[in-house]
């Protein structure tokens, strides 16, 4: 099998937890289960198969220095579970456009000199996948990228809640070019909307009617920091409700549904805390309610979704699919074109493996 040749936009945390987790993964056998991930092979390409051929930032502290060493500068501050070797890949001037709101500008300084040429940095590399990992709230910055992603004939992941894959006009443009997207907003393995979902439809198919419900996340990184300005949240809040909603065949009204970050506290790092009640009516109109509270490493808790995002990402590539991916896109995202029940997405996404897999 050929290499996966990755670039990413944005070296921050996530970036961190993926390219560590490629290198601790480098070398594990497919015939049994490994904590972290949910395929060793999909459709005859190994974790080992991706490649980082290029990145782009706009920190001064991390632009000009080695992938490997970027990925460790601060203000990352997620896990370090797997010291990474030197790769060659130097991470380059991005655009800024509205990629710095007003509170990461207090702790990041944008790098000295102009934008490369991303879509030369991108053909010269042979890169096969982008992933946007911009911060939330960078809606110019990531439509301008994503239009370097589409003139240098690359498929895109991306993470963050833009609105991409699912508006019919960039779904359009990629089918135009013949190119696959898979987005929006990346969903953790096991993370707050996930859980969030599955106990809603839980309610839904054990006859419990869930009338009121929230969702309130906190944590310490950047990306927490960066939603403290609420202008920034808009896409976010919409697509973590949109999500939960979406299990449902009511309407519970606006009124009855909060789902959104609340706070960010510095000591804890990359760690993130969420808290979820649901009030619900049961047998007898009696009420049923349910509170939990979920930690994790955010970013870690991302990363093994996005390895399958790019494998999946390549077979289209590999087969001439284009446009949005739906089961993918279904399974990993938040937003995708089209919303189905974890089960469902999951079952479309092992059919689309099966059915575009490459014989070694």
């Amino acid at each position: 099998m050929s290499k996966i040749n990755v670039a990413i936009i944005g070296v921050g945390n996530c970036a961190s937890s993926l390219i560590q987790g490629v290198q601790f993964y480098q070398e594990v056998t497919e015939n049994e289960f490994i904590p972290g991930l949910m395929h060793v092979n999909l459709g005859g390409y190994h974790i080992s198969d991706i490649n980082f051929v290029a990145a782009f930032d706009i920190d001064k502290n991390k632009v000009g220095r080695d992938l490997a060493e970027a990925i460790f500068t601060k203000p990352n501050n997620t896990y370090r579970f797997c010291d990474v070797p030197e790769t060659g890949v130097t991470v380059q001037r991005g655009m800024t456009h509205d990629g710095l709101g007003q509170y990461l500008s207090k702790i990041i300084q944008k790098a000295p000199g102009s934008t490369v040429d991303i879509v030369q940095v991108l053909q010269d590399t042979n890169t096969d996948v982008v992933i946007n990992y911009l911060p939330v709230g960078s809606e110019e910055a990531t439509k301008w990228y994503v239009e370097q992603v589409l003139e240098a004939g690359c498929g895109l992941i991306n993470c963050i809640p833009v609105f991409i894959a699912r508006e019919k006009y960039w779904r359009q443009r990629f089918e135009k070019r013949g190119l696959p997207v898979i987005g929006d907003d990346i969903k953790s393995q096991v993370g707050a909307t996930i859980v969030h979902r599955v106990l809603t439809r839980l309610f839904r198919e054990r006859g419990v009617r869930l009338e009121r419900t929230y969702q309130l996340n906190f944590g310490g990184n950047t990306d927490f920091y960066n939603m403290l300005e609420r202008e920034r949240l808009e896409s976010k809040k919409i697509s973590k409700t949109n999500a939960v909603t979406s299990q449902l065949d009511y309407s519970m009204g606006a009124e009855n549904i909060h789902v959104g970050p609340s706070d960010y506290v510095p000591w804890l790092d990359d760690r993130k805390f969420c808290h979820i009640r649901m009030e619900g009516q049961t047998f007898g109109n009696v009420p049923l309610n349910v509170e939990m509270k979920l930690e994790v490493w955010d970013s870690p808790n991302s990363a093994g979704v996005v390895i399958d995002a790019i494998r999946c990402c390549k077979l289209a590539l590999d087969r001439g699919l284009k446009g949005a991916l739906e089961g993918p896109a279904a399974y990993f995202m938040k937003s995708p074109p089209v919303q189905y029940s974890d089960d469902e997405a999951r079952r479309m996404v092992e059919e689309f493996i099966a059915t575009n897999r490459q014989d070694e």
